[in-house]
């Protein structure tokens, strides 16, 4: 991983993780910066969850939203789906 790809200036704090060693192994054999990989990969596991979390609270209203769609289709169709004009 390229150190570029990710911010510098912000502050950083030391930390213990436990990780296979054939993972551990194999990321070394590759030069990848682990303490950047578990980084990303924390922060994709936030983002996921986040959405999980919004997804389950914003439930109720995805579904009455779904349902009035399908019952009275959309206010504004997207402009894709304009009619083809008559000759």
């Amino acid at each position: 991983m390229s150190e570029q790809n990710y911010p510098t200036s912000e502050r950083r704090k030391r930390t213990n993780l436990t990780v296979r060693e054939d993972v551990m192994a194999e990321a070394k054999a590759l030069g990848l910066n682990t303490s950047r990989a578990a980084e990303a990969g924390i922060e994709a596991a936030i983002r996921d969850e986040k959405g999980r979390r919004w997804l389950e609270e914003n439930r109720e209203g995805i579904k009455a939203h779904n349902e009035r769609i399908a019952r009275e289709g959309m206010l504004l169709p997207p402009p894709w789906w304009a009619q083809p004009e008559e000759d």
